[in-house]
């Protein structure tokens, strides 16, 4: 069995960690199971010279055991000596923090940029010391930047999605979105051939308007899903009308869709009637919020529990996703 997910940030990690789990669980019984995770680039951002891929290493990072899950973000033991030296120089931006650690990983990545190797080799080599445990492409090689449009200092203006994120904290009323580069990228390497051999296709509980939607916004990736073989089953990111973690509802509202498990059924649509999902996976606080016309036409619905509160109750989240899309795992 080949399993593709779609994901970005923190929440698209930790459903990653289950999904290994039920994979490894899966190949134990006898059914050898590969997991390939195609992951956001929208976040990715230069500082201080440095390429930055958050989302990328957010996932490295949680399925090589190295991350700070108290925290949420970065390595496990941070130190900031690099960030105070810096602030001390008044080297801009002073709002993102690199961490000592991190920016191993970032020298690494820019030097193997700079020498010519794609987004996706550099992922490939920096996954060697990490060990994931799961393949992990970015969503194209080349620069695809989230952008907001806000209203700044009484003028419109378009800011990085990490300044909005980290230094507004998603305060500005966003206008709209803007993928930059998006309308000429193409999908990195393997991201297609893992998508026509999938057996399923995840859409993980990610942010739907500026995790997922990059990676659908990549010419030639949503018509691999769409026209792929295999069932889409997406897991909702809210839970009884709030997001599961960070600012989604901010985001939602900026593109004019209900902060609900309905909501962003409806944003996503039915494979059946030009969306990209066959299935959608519910918390059962949401169960009662489908049906009597809310229920995209074409799209099946079913509940099962969505806190990942530690990696069985994740895989659990898995195995429902993969029952709802009527692919065996025995």
């Amino acid at each position: 069995m080949h399993i593709v997910v779609l994901a970005g940030g923190i929440g698209g990690a930790r459903f990653l960690l289950g999904v290994r789990a039920l994979a490894r669980r899966l190949d134990a019984a006898g059914t050898p199971t590969t997991v390939t995770a195609v992951v956001n680039t929208g976040d990715d951002v230069t500082m201080h010279g440095l390429r930055i891929c958050p989302d990328l290493d957010s996932v490295m990072y949680t399925l090589g055991g190295g991350a700070d899950t108290a925290r949420g973000w970065g390595q496990v033991g941070e130190t900031w000596v690099v960030k105070e030296q810096l602030a001390a120089y008044g080297a801009e931006p002073t709002w993102f923090g690199l961490g000592d650690k991190d920016i191993a990983t970032h020298l690494v990545r820019t030097r193997m940029l700079d020498a010519g190797y794609p987004l996706s080799a550099v992922t490939e080599a920096l996954c060697a010391r990490w060990q994931p445990g799961v393949k992990l492409l970015p969503a194209s090689d080349d620069r695809v930047e989230t952008h907001v449009v806000v209203e700044l200092d009484g003028q419109t203006r378009a800011i990085h999605f990490q300044e909005w994120w980290v230094r507004y904290r998603a305060g500005l009323p966003a206008q709209r979105f803007v993928f930059v580069g998006a309308e000429s990228a193409k999908p990195a390497a393997g991201v297609l051939d893992a998508l026509r051999e999938a057996d399923i296709v995840l859409v993980a509980p990610s942010n739907p308007v500026v995790s997922i939607a990059p990676v659908l916004g990549v010419p030639g990736i949503r018509d691999a899903v769409v026209d792929g073989r295999a069932p889409v089953v997406g897991v909702s990111p809210i839970i009884g009308g709030s997001p599961v973690r960070g600012m989604a509802d901010a985001c939602l509202a900026a593109v004019g869709v209900e902060c609900s498990a309905a909501g962003v059924a409806g944003l996503y649509g039915a494979r059946a009637t030009g969306g990209v999902l066959d299935g959608w996976l519910v918390d059962p606080a949401d169960e009662a919020a489908f049906g009597s016309g809310r229920t995209p036409a074409g799209l099946r619905v079913r509940a099962a529990p969505l806190w990942m509160t530690d990696e069985d109750a994740t895989a659990g989240m898995v195995a429902a996703a993969l029952d709802l899309a009527g692919v065996a795992r025995d």
